[in-house]
């Protein structure tokens, strides 16, 4: 029998039982003084009122509730739904049987509070089974197919915390149990949410994680602002918990906040600055109704500018990747998510100049986002020459498409990397910049490149490397324990390449103030401990050197190149510089005959053009 069948039957029953017993009440509890004349209107109005509970409860959609949720807005529904009841069901008989007034009175009262305790009894039966399961675990009963209850400790005592404090209480699949709670307001300390002590403030987190025991911490405060959730993770680090967070505020409102929507704490949280803003008139401003081509589209970062381009009323997405796998998957994300979108996912290398040019005459495309690169580092200082046909001529015969077929706009996508660069990888992206520049004096077409630093999450970034070594017990590598480095996230990234694309002018290299540069070892030692785990002492921390081409720090500018600002607080500009054209095409000609030839003196002949490119001696 289903639950919704059961609830009927149970309403039904209520109905009954209410009217009986306020009849039955009007005659001081004494059957033998009801009339008989009363007894059959009981009867009738009975069946009357039951099937009109039972319709009314079934329009306001008292029956599709969930049981294990029930709460106070079933409660008010259900005054709602009895009050409704009552009033058609006196209606429906008054015209042809009499009854007391105060069994009408009685009867409604007494609906209510019996069909109102059906709809939470079950949730209240559940958590007495719930807590009844969670002793026979400490007891060690039944330890075969349940886990051992682990004490948790959430940081806010507000909205967030008390639906957590529910669904831990309610759900048959969590044994772990809330035992204390964490909150700066000084007023709450010492009282209870939903039963919960509210213990203390930030201050207070490792004293009271030692003494309840506390296995995981969650921080439940969805609208906390960058810099105090930096402070209260760094505090909950040393801990020894795991530690996890609840989702944005938006979730919160929409009452989505739940255990199964928490997530383990990502280093990205402890950045400790603001997200960059992105402007959306002004990028709504050049790239609605424009037909985008984004090279590399399958990609970290040009996967994520293809899903916010989508987002922005494009007229046709192009995406363009030589990696069918990657396409496909985007592909089929965004045919899903927007479906009205025009969307071509195209096959192809940015070295083939036929392929470029058969994409560039048939489509036409308004704007252009370079994203196709390789960029592993110590991967390109053994394969020079791929570098060199990818990066750089990849992007010479782009540009020259671009030009030729009157795009509106490109926008390069570079990085930190190409300053002062002691690799071929920096060394082929500062070339990229040169091809732009170069391009920017005399083509009509708006050329512009992006520069940013590491980008958090990205393929081949250090963070899913970190994770996979914790989750296998350890080493985590760290090449220098000096080594240091900008890091932005994907969605930062892509906010800043959107947003240049609006300031451009032509010719320059948009650059984001990232904050402070954070050490390697230092991000690896705060990633392993909000994992559960010491550093050195669980899980070990080995510096192997650093690898060739790779250097401690990370520039964002060229002095020649100075800094302007922008509208927008985290942007700047850097100044843009003579190239000269007639020069860097026959370099760029010799680069490539030689690439293709697989020339054993790459790197000299890159540093002959790029002389500011020394190769770092580690």
């Amino acid at each position: 029998m289903s639950k919704k069948l059961v609830i009927v039957i149970a309403d039904i029953l209520a109905v009954i039982f209410s009217y009986g017993c306020a009849l039955w009440l009007r005659f001081d509890l004494r059957i033998s003084q009801i009339p008989r004349e009363y007894l059959n209107n009981y009867l009738i109005y009975m069946i009357v009122a039951a099937v009109v509970t039972v319709i009314i409860y079934s329009l306001i959609r008292l029956y599709q509730s969930i049981w294990t949720y029930a709460g106070i807005n079933e409660l008010i529904n259900t005054f709602v739904g009895s009050v409704i009841s009552a009033a058609v069901s006196l209606l429906a008989t008054y015209a042809w049987i009499r009854l007391p007034i105060s069994f009408y009175i009685f009867g409604w009262v007494l609906m209510f509070l019996s069909t109102g305790f059906i709809r939470i009894a079950y949730r209240l039966l559940r958590r007495f089974y719930h807590k009844e399961n969670i002793k026979s675990n400490e007891n060690g009963k039944n330890s075969a197919e349940n886990k051992a209850t682990n004490p948790v400790m959430i940081i806010g005592a507000g909205a967030a915390a008390a639906m957590l404090i529910k669904e831990f209480r309610t759900s048959s699949l969590i044994s772990d149990k809330v035992v204390c709670l964490i909150d700066d307001n000084k007023n709450k300390h010492g009282r209870y949410l939903e039963g919960v002590p509210i213990v203390g403030g930030r201050s207070d987190i490792g004293h009271y994680a030692e003494k309840y025991h506390i296995k995981k911490i969650i921080l439940a405060i969805p609208s906390i602002k960058n810099q105090d959730k930096k402070e209260i993770l760094d505090l909950c680090k040393y801990t020894g918990c795991q530690v996890q967070t609840v989702p944005g505020v938006y979730q919160l409102i929409n009452g989505e906040v739940s255990v199964s929507q928490l997530r383990d704490v990502e280093i990205e949280d402890l950045l400790g600055r603001d997200p960059i803003r992105m402007n959306i008139e002004e990028v709504l401003g050049y790239v609605q109704d424009q037909v985008v081509l984004v090279t590399g589209g399958g990609g970290s970062i040009g996967s994520e500018l293809c899903r916010q381009l989508a987002a922005h009323h494009v007229k046709q997405l192009i995406i363009f990747d030589m990696y069918e796998n990657n396409a496909y998957d985007i592909q089929q994300e965004l045919k899903y998510k927007y479906p009205e979108l025009d969307l071509k996912v195209l096959i192809g290398s940015v070295r083939n100049s036929n392929r470029l040019e058969d994409v560039f005459k048939t489509y036409r495309p308004d704007i252009v986002y370079h994203a196709a690169a390789h960029k592993h580092v110590p991967l390109m200082e053994d394969s020079p020459n791929e570098a060199i046909k990818n990066n750089v001529i990849g992007t010479y015969k782009t540009a020259m498409r671009a030009d030729k077929y009157h795009t509106k706009r490109f926008v390069l996508i570079s990085t930190d990397k190409a300053v002062n660069p002691t690799n071929i990888m920096g060394a082929s992206k500062r070339l990229c910049e040169m091809i732009i520049q170069m391009y920017a004096q005399k083509s009509e077409t708006i050329f512009t490149a992006v520069r940013f630093g590491n980008v958090l999450g990205s393929n081949g970034s250090v963070i899913p490397l970190f994770k996979k070594q914790i989750a296998h017990g350890g080493p985590v590598t760290v090449t220098h324990p000096d080594i240091i480095r900008f890091f932005m996230t994907i969605p930062e990234a892509v906010s800043l390449v959107l947003q240049a694309g609006a300031y451009a002018k032509g010719g320059e290299i948009f650059v984001l103030d990232m904050g402070e540069p954070v050490k390697i070892a230092d991000l690896a030692r705060n990633l392993i401990r909000l994992s559960g785990f010491t550093p050195d002492v669980d899980i070990k921390i080995e510096f192997t050197g650093l690898r060739p081409g790779e250097k401690l720090y990370e520039e964002l500018l060229m002095a020649a190149e100075g800094l302007q600002k922008t509208a927008n607080q985290r942007i700047f500009i850097g100044n843009p510089l003579p190239v000269d054209a007639d020069k860097l095409s026959e370099q760029l000609a010799f680069l490539g005959k030689e690439a293709w030839n697989e020339c054993t003196n790459m790197k000299e002949l890159v540093h002959d053009i790029v002389p500011e490119y020394h190769q770092a001696k580690n």
